[in-house]
């Protein structure tokens, strides 16, 4: 039977009203109407003429109901600016991604969770100190992110928007956390809105994320000290600090150059009045909207071996995406900036990832 659902899906993965699509697909606004509230059982010319529009296979409309995301379940960053259209885009992905997730589970035994819940804890900073102590990392910097998640079981994927109103977003699943981070992004920010996401997922794994703008400060307060520890911050800047200064720290602690001066402020290493001749300065040099010289972008371990893998049996993402129903695009959209080129063997440590026999 023709899936309603999954053409609703589709529609706003694509970005577009149902007057857009009914154009585009040359039916008539009502027939698309109709067929999206399963009201009427469209026939083969019609599904034909929706996946052109959509450029989606014409076999994803015949599938089971996806698995949605509720905007309620889901911690998104910058809700404010996000408009109805960009959070059910996103959304979307979200479901795409748990579909994808589902079949590469199914294949490879991949890292289980090992997350703590720290929703009791009123001190965020304590809060950052757990955590680091409970994963034995103590206040050294951290090298990779992303890495650091994978290894304690939670599931990262892109997400290709192409729009800085989404930044990311988290939500658990039957107990196994998944985050989405806005390749788009530079690669500090991208760092910071990971350990935000972390913050959520620790803090706020019972709800109450959703709208909640202290829940949202509680985040980026946990993201600032968990990446940038105080006591490790203390011991390693020197007392005067000029701007230059804080841009060589930058690079420790793999944030951006305004994360940093933020964090030196709020440890009171920076008055005021330094603060913000600082963020004036900075913002004179490039660094409010983007990070000149900044660092490399992190990438995915745990997918880039699940790929290799695939291709060492001959298994291509146009061969996945065919089995799933998915256009190749929205496979690989995921995965976009995670996962580098999977068309060769890559050296890659698998421990924690095993093809399930």
């Amino acid at each position: 039977m023709f899936n309603s659902q999954r053409l609703r899906v589709a529609r706003q993965r694509r970005g577009l009203t149902g007057r857009a699509l009914s154009s585009k697909a040359e039916i008539s606004p009502v027939t698309l109407s109709r067929l999206e509230q399963g009201e009427n059982e469209p026939d083969h010319e019609t599904v034909e003429k929706l996946g052109a529009a959509l450029g989606y296979p014409v076999s994803f409309f015949f599938g089971d109901d996806l698995e949605e995301l509720s905007a309620e379940a889901v911690s998104f960053r910058s809700l404010s600016k996000m408009r109805a259209y960009e959070r059910n885009a996103a959304l979307g992905a979200g479901a795409i991604a748990l579909q994808i997730s589902d079949w590469l589970g199914e294949r490879f035994s991949l890292p289980a969770p090992n997350f703590i819940d720290l929703s009791y804890e009123t001190n965020i900073e304590a809060a950052a100190r757990t955590l680091r102590d409970f994963w034995s990392i103590g206040v050294r910097s951290i090298g990779s992110m992303i890495g650091l998640l994978e290894k304690h079981g939670a599931r990262v994927f892109s997400l290709n928007e192409r729009t800085a109103a989404v930044d990311a977003f988290s939500f658990w699943r039957d107990d196994v956390p998944y985050v989405f981070l806005n390749t788009f992004k530079t690669a500090e920010h991208s760092v910071f809105d990971a350990a935000h996401e972390l913050g959520h997922l620790v803090l706020h794994k019972h709800g109450g994320t959703h709208l909640s703008r202290d829940a949202e400060r509680e985040a980026d307060a946990f993201a600032s000290a968990f990446l940038m520890p105080a006591d490790d911050v203390r011991s390693r800047v020197p007392g005067r600090l000029s701007t230059d200064i804080i841009l060589r720290a930058k690079k420790r602690w793999r944030v951006s150059a305004m994360a940093m001066a933020y964090r030196l402020h709020k440890l009171g290493l920076l008055t005021d009045w330094q603060y913000k001749s600082t963020c004036i300065e900075l913002g004179r040099r490039g660094y409010r909207k983007s990070e000149p010289d900044g660092i490399e972008r992190e990438q995915s371990r745990v997918w880039k071996m699940v790929f290799t893998q695939l291709w060492k049996e001959k298994t291509t993402k146009q061969q996945i995406a065919d089995e799933l129903g998915l256009p190749l695009d929205e496979l690989e959209g995921v995965f976009w900036g995670l996962v580098g080129p999977a068309g060769r063997p890559q050296e890659t440590d698998s421990k924690g990832i095993s093809r399930v026999k």
